[in-house]
């Protein structure tokens, strides 16, 4: 049995798989926010749970909004900032008592899908989550890449590709910078050009609603973020090529994102070819993260 644990800024959710991959046992609770040593206890006592509805032990695997520093072995850039800082990978094992396998949340949505989701059967994955933020994740032959630096697949946080005159400098991000894809391509971004184009503030979701009532100013900002997404992911094409591109978060649940992206793709990806990488919705949605957690332990 794999236990996978997705820690996140509200709450924290464990699942449990059997042998084939099948989801036998889920609970979910708040997140102790802004307490370290009551969020050790929390996922320590959903994998206990866990282990004692079900009857038996298994292995287990965290994601967390964050990465684990290769050199002081310390939480760095969560979004949970309260782990921040701490030996979270030591103190859980001990707690566990037992090892305990990490990876950041964006790699462990890679990783699911990649394994028996919309990535099954491809070399190459790319996970690209389009939610509050934008996360990305690689997986070669079914191993999440993290790197030396433990940042591979963070491609929200690079500059958006070939903007133009209107789109510099760009909107401020959280990481200091300005024009970085996340500010484009995250549901308030999406929410910032719908409110920018139109006036009307109104959260991603009801911008999503509106796309898919055909709104005019709807769809003319769904034009927008088609362009701006091509340009980011042609990107991640001529540098990593995956095999398969699978969306995640919410805004990966606008439909009409999927017809037309391939075309538009292949107006910036370097090939005088038809480009052949797919681009798929996730199979498993906001279930693919802590999925992922589990699959870090292999059979």
């Amino acid at each position: 049995m794999r236990i996978g644990v997705d820690l996140g800024g509200t709450k924290i959710e464990a699942l449990a798989l059997d042998p084939t991959g099948h989801a036998v046992y889920r609970q979910r609770i708040p997140a102790p926010q802004g307490d370290y040593r009551a969020t050790i206890e929390a996922v320590a006592g959903l994998v206990e749970l866990a282990e004692q509805t079900l009857g038996s032990k298994g292995s287990v695997g965290i994601g967390i909004p964050g990465a684990i520093s290769p050199k002081t072995r310390l939480i760095k850039h969560a979004n949970s900032t309260w782990i921040t800082g701490h030996p979270f990978e030591r103190d859980m094992a001990a707690r566990l008592g037992r090892p305990v396998r990490f990876a950041n949340d964006a790699d462990c949505f890679a990783l699911s899908e990649a394994t028996d989701g919309a990535g099954a059967g491809a070399r190459v994955v790319f996970g690209a989550i389009l939610g509050t933020g934008v996360g990305g994740g690689i997986v070669v032959e079914g191993r999440p890449l993290a790197g030396p630096n433990a940042i591979a697949g963070e491609w929200g946080h690079n500059p958006l590709p070939w903007p133009r005159d209107e789109e510099r400098p760009g909107p401020q991000c959280y990481c200091g910078k300005t024009g970085c894809i996340e500010t484009f391509l995250s549901g308030p971004g999406l929410a910032r050009d719908y409110a920018t184009a139109t006036g009307a503030r109104l959260p991603a979701a009801a911008v999503a609603q509106r796309i898919d009532a055909k709104e005019p100013t709807a769809l003319a900002a769904l034009e927008r973020y088609l362009d701006r997404l091509a340009r980011s992911l042609a990107t991640v094409v001529n540098l990593i090529d995956p095999d398969v591109i699978v969306l995640g978060g919410g805004v990966s649940n606008i439909a009409a994102l999927y017809e037309p992206l391939p075309g538009r793709l292949a107006d910036h990806v370097f090939s005088k070819e038809p480009v052949a990488t797919r681009i798929v919705r996730a199979r498993f949605g906001d279930s693919s993260g802590v999925r992922g957690a589990a699959w870090l332990w292999p059979a």
